[in-house]
């Protein structure tokens, strides 16, 4: 049997739901998890609207984790946590079954959190809720596993680059399972007064849900989301033999440097264009047999701009066939979780045949001229799909996603 490398668990907490199937219920519908900023005093900020966690979650983490374990994460932490418990049960998974040195964990990890939203830190607790490592290893410890933990920080693309990771171990026989994923929130005064310098995200506070709107016109900036995702990798020899339910496979990727510019992307985004030829060049799959593209597609003027025109240079005048849609119009940016986040919305995408939309499209920009699946989403038969991820620093993902 060849090495695939196949999905067989999932699990979300997002601005649409605090499990898998709610939002993904809601990402179908096309509703947004965007309203006004509830984690601190907004007041005096030019943006004062995200996509927030439920506030139930405050409750619903308690069922997942103990009271003293609880105390020294961050609510970041906590959020990795819920998602990586529900990936594991989503998949069936008995670890006390497996050799748990051949089980691994990787997250994608920006920050965990530990900003001044962040309550009830205690001298003992401070360094434990500021380590990196942190979501790794405690998701490591729930299950006592022996394989390599780790974490990647490649900006927004972070978790992408951990699925990449991820897809290594088992393609390498190095691992059997890898739990990959990402959480974060940078809903916080310092940052949020930080990107408003940048003239990053959007200042267009009313109506909150109205103000990420991939590829419009009158796009101005990306909206800041909270959340996590993880996602079960493993080989499909091992999948097969304990009779798991596939959700597709992971086909491959792309990474790359673009060596430019700290927050823009190269011009006409010849950077973003290389990472996807190489995607499909290393898995051997043909411009033409590609049906879905989950874009990185911020709502930022230059990210929307380039990744069109990066689509169009890799894939001609086939591009315009090709549907492509932005969950973070639904989502907001989630950061360093985004890669994963929409890692399993390709997934789910393949898996139910089903594309969701972009929203917010009420004013198309004339030079965007793609498909981008405005307002509602579409039944179509999806047998490969990529899910793109540019962060900040010019780190570029492209995962290349097939149909079990």
């Amino acid at each position: 049997m060849a090495n695939k490398v196949v999905i067989t668990g999932m699990g979300i907490v997002s601005s649409l739901g605090l499990d898998l199937d709610t939002n993904w219920a809601n990402l179908v519908a096309g509703k947004s998890g965007i309203g006004n900023i509830t984690l601190f005093d907004a007041s005096e900020c030019q943006t004062r609207i995200a996509g927030e966690l439920p506030v139930r979650f405050e409750e619903h983490y308690k069922q997942y984790i103990k009271k003293r374990a609880a105390g020294q994460m961050t609510r970041v932490t906590r959020m990795c946590i819920v998602a990586a418990k529900d990936a594991v049960t989503h998949a069936g998974i008995n670890f006390e079954q497996m050799d748990k040195t051949r089980c691994s964990v990787i997250m994608g990890v920006v920050s965990t959190g530990n900003s001044s939203v962040e309550s009830n830190t205690t001298p003992q607790n401070t360094v434990f809720k500021s380590m990196t490592n942190a979501l790794s290893a405690w998701v490591s410890l729930e299950y006592q596993l022996m394989g390599p933990n780790f974490a990647i920080n490649t900006a927004c693309a972070s978790s992408a680059y951990a699925l990449a990771s991820g897809y290594d171990l088992i393609k390498n026989n190095q691992a059997d399972v890898v739990i990959v994923g990402g959480a974060d929130s940078i809903i916080n005064k310092e940052e949020i007064e930080g990107f408003n310098a940048l003239y990053a995200i959007s200042v267009q506070n009313d109506p909150p849900e109205k103000a990420s709107k991939p590829f419009a016109a009158d796009r101005d900036g990306f909206v800041i989301g909270e959340g996590a995702g993880v996602i079960i990798l493993e080989s499909e020899k091992n999948a097969v033999r304990r009779g798991a339910t596939i959700f597709a496979e992971l086909a491959g990727y792309g990474l790359s440097s673009e060596g430019y510019n700290i927050m823009a992307p190269m011009k006409d985004g010849e950077g973003m264009a290389f990472t996807m030829n190489k995607a499909l060049r290393d898995t051997g799959i043909a411009f033409e047999e590609v049906d879905y593209i989950n874009a990185h597609g911020t709502s930022t003027e230059l990210n929307d701009r380039y990744e069109t025109m990066a689509i169009k240079r890799v894939f001609g005048e086939g591009a315009a066939e090709i549907p492509v849609s932005s969950s973070k119009s639904m989502l907001g940016h989630t950061i360093g979780a985004a890669g994963t986040i929409e890692g399993i919305i390709t997934v789910l995408s393949i898996y139910h045949d089903t594309i969701p939309p972009t929203i917010n499209l009420d004013h198309p920009d004339p030079d965007l001229d793609l498909d981008y699946v405005p307002h509602s989403s579409r039944k179509q038969e999806v047998r490969i799909a990529l899910s793109n991820s540019f962060g900040f620093g010019g780190h570029n993902a492209c995962l290349v996603f097939r149909k079990y």
